[in-house]
């Protein structure tokens, strides 16, 4: 069953959100891709969120640029937990999406990741899940043992070869 909702406002916002779908579907979570507009289809999107607890979702997360108000609807039309992905922008380099999706007024909380950080969006919907889920939950451990273990190769990597061979790969 699905149980994450990837919405984007804009097919532009789909090569950022696709990291957040590729993370969910390494970790086994179901998940569905949506592209609705805020502003350019109101009606749609209202049905659309209000709809999502019928549906089986357990998580939302939301792109957005520019103005990027579909986060912020999205948390204020339902009480299922939406992570707010700001989208990089031709104009602020999204500084402005940003801004835009974290400065919620009190009571509407969207969690917001870094600018295009569609990946840590789906790290934290995963992590939602897991609190209910003991499979997910291993399967984000062995994620986290594995990224440690980089690190460590790394920096033995580093203390064998020297930093010139290091940095030429």
């Amino acid at each position: 069953m699905v149980e994450v909702a990837i919405v984007m406002g804009s097919d532009s916002d789909l090569n950022v959100m696709r990291a957040a779908g590729d993370f969910l579907k390494d970790m086994g979570v179901e998940y569905e891709y949506n592209i609705i507009s805020a502003h350019r289809e109101p009606d749609i999107f209202f049905a659309w969120a209000r709809d999502l607890k019928k549906r089986g979702i357990k998580t939302v997360i939301a792109g957005a640029g520019k103005a990027a108000h579909l986060p912020g609807m999205c948390a204020a039309l339902t009480p299922i937990p939406v992570i707010g992905v700001p989208i990089k922008t031709s104009d602020l380099g999204g500084v402005d999406s940003l801004y835009s999706i974290v400065q919620m007024p009190g009571g509407i909380p969207v969690a917001t990741v870094d600018i295009n950080g569609a990946k840590n969006a789906g790290i934290l919907a995963t992590k939602i899940l897991a609190l209910s889920n003991e499979e997910l939950f291993d399967k984000l451990e062995k994620f986290s043992d594995g990224m440690a273990k980089e690190v460590e190769a790394k920096d033995k990597r580093l203390k064998d070869v020297g930093v010139d061979t290091f940095l030429k790969g």
